[in-house]
């Protein structure tokens, strides 16, 4: 037996690493963790049970409460499930010693832990009924993780959870994980979370998990709208906290802390951790100017919710910067970014198999992080913005931008934009769904102009070969159902509409 124990070594340092890490191997507790748990707790531990797909994947940006995910599933599983803690194993790559001299690190780090800790095989285990579970934190920044994670389901009968902050890399690896991976992507808070969050209210998602079906039914829009309206007391507070502090959860936890404290956090451990350590090295470890990611992120977050394309980009980051820099180059620093899960680009729409001409609009993951960023807090609430005029349009940019994000976020849900094209005016966005297409527009001011605002819906709807059944209006208030006079449009207000989820 001492020889198969002997037969995986680690450097000490590593070894001291994980042992460190995964304290429960020794009966001792994990960091304190918060008691809120997010939406996707319940969807992540009946996937580690039982799901389909051995390996489990979670992506989003940093900061959205994806290592917490993971320690509070750990501690449910051994409080909870009565899951022996030496058949939990977890390794945080971005924190992991040097890992040079190693070949496979996944593999190699499996190994040790089947060798060290768990005291049989992988399959010995999972054949008594007690398999291992195996928790991958920011594994993406290890070249080849995925091969090694696809060596590792296919010979070991083990449940992996992987999380990433990168969908460029994680995407990159889905290839070689084909038929043995389940995803989830996690964004800052939803509404609800934010009820729950900072006010302890418990809403349910008013969307069932099973399918988008829903979208294309009047009714459900009629329903949501009018949830919302008898959940107005806790909806309203809700929005006015994730107005003011945006959805990432230490924004939210930190309710007391001033804002400039906040918002510096946001950006050293956000955008800055993103820029410098998740996007700073590029394919064949050529390194990306991370001035210029900087500047790309800055004018992101000026133009929310907008899409500005070459004409905009192009001269002011050459004036910015001093530097002959060219549209090929800023595009693929925008897609580095919405890699990174900072922001979404929402794409034109194409039909008949021609492509549209049109630049992507811009969907940052969260106004708080333009608000960090730029250092311009704008506000979003009706009573708000009764008294600063000044930030009518901007609002309605921000508006834009957090309906764009929060609707891509939808899963299997195609969304695109419609610019201005000859006699037909621009939509904000468009949700395909099959081969139906529903145009929303964005109409966040005090007032609704029932036929200036209804244009760009108006024509959309009466195009047959968009095939669209109705149009949404997304509005600041809640309107009257008859203040756009045109049944086939249905009014929702942005705080209603976030309550989908």
């Amino acid at each position: 037996m001492t020889d198969i124990f002997d037969r995986q070594r680690l450097p000490a340092p590593v070894a001291e690493f994980l042992r460190d890490s995964n304290p429960w191997w020794e009966g001792k507790p994990g960091p304190v963790q918060p008691s809120y748990r997010r939406w996707a707790f319940g969807t992540l531990l009946k996937r580690l049970r039982q799901g389909p797909a051995s390996i489990t994947v979670i992506r989003g940006p940093r900061q959205v409460g994806k290592t917490t995910l993971q320690q509070q599933l750990i501690r449910t599983l051994i409080d909870e499930e009565r899951v022996e803690p030496q058949r939990i194993f977890r390794v945080q790559f971005d924190e992991l010693p040097s890992l040079r001299g190693l070949d496979d690190p996944v593999l190699a780090l499996s190994r040790w832990f089947e060798n060290r800790v768990l005291g049989a095989t992988f399959n010995e285990r999972a054949h008594e009924g007690r398999p291992a579970f195996i928790f991958l934190d920011e594994v993406q920044n290890l070249p080849e993780w995925a091969p090694q994670v696809k060596a590792l389901v296919d010979h070991h009968s083990v449940r992996v959870l992987v999380t990433g902050s990168s969908a460029l890399r994680i995407e990159a690896g889905r290839d070689s994980l084909a038929g043995r991976i389940s995803s989830i992507e996690l964004g800052p808070l939803v509404l609800r979370e934010v009820a729950g969050l900072r006010f302890a209210v418990h809403l349910d998602p008013f969307l069932p998990e099973n399918g988008l079906e829903p979208l294309l039914r009047h009714e459900f829009w009629r329903d949501l709208q009018a949830h919302g309206v008898r959940q107005s007391d806790v909806r309203d507070r809700a929005f006015e906290a994730f107005a003011e502090r945006g959805g990432y959860p230490m924004a939210q936890t930190r309710a007391d802390d001033r804002w400039p404290a906040v918002a510096e956090q946001l950006n050293e451990t956000v955008v800055k951790r993103a820029i410098e350590h998740d996007l700073r090295m590029g394919e064949r470890g050529k390194k990306r100017d991370s001035q210029l990611l900087e500047e790309v992120f800055r004018l992101a977050c000026r133009y929310a919710g907008q899409s500005p394309g070459a004409p905009v980009f192009v001269p002011q980051v050459r004036q910015a910067l001093s530097a002959d820099v060219g549209w090929t180059r800023l595009l693929a620093y925008l897609k580095f970014l919405d890699g990174a899960m900072l922001l979404k680009l929402v794409e034109p729409l194409e039909l008949r198999l021609k492509r549209r001409r049109g630049a992507a609009k811009i969907c940052l993951c969260d106004h708080a992080l333009r608000a960090a960023w730029l250092q311009e807090q704008v506000p979003l609430t009706a009573p708000a913005l009764a008294s600063a005029i000044w930030a009518g349009d901007l609002a309605g940019h921000i508006a834009e931008s957090i309906t764009g994000y929060f609707l891509a976020g939808l899963p299997h849900l195609g969304l695109k934009h419609f610019p201005e094209r000859g006699s037909e005016p621009e939509v904000d966005f468009v949700m395909v769904i099959g081969e139906h297409r529903i145009p929303v527009e964005v109409k966040f001011r005090q007032r609704i102009d029932p036929h200036r605002d209804t244009q760009g819906i108006r024509a959309f709807l009466e195009k047959s070969v968009y095939n669209a059944p109705f149009g949404l209006m997304v509005t600041m208030r809640d309107e009257a159902p008859e203040a756009v006079r045109d049944p086939r449009i249905i009014t929702i207000s942005l705080p209603s509409l976030l309550l989908m989820r």
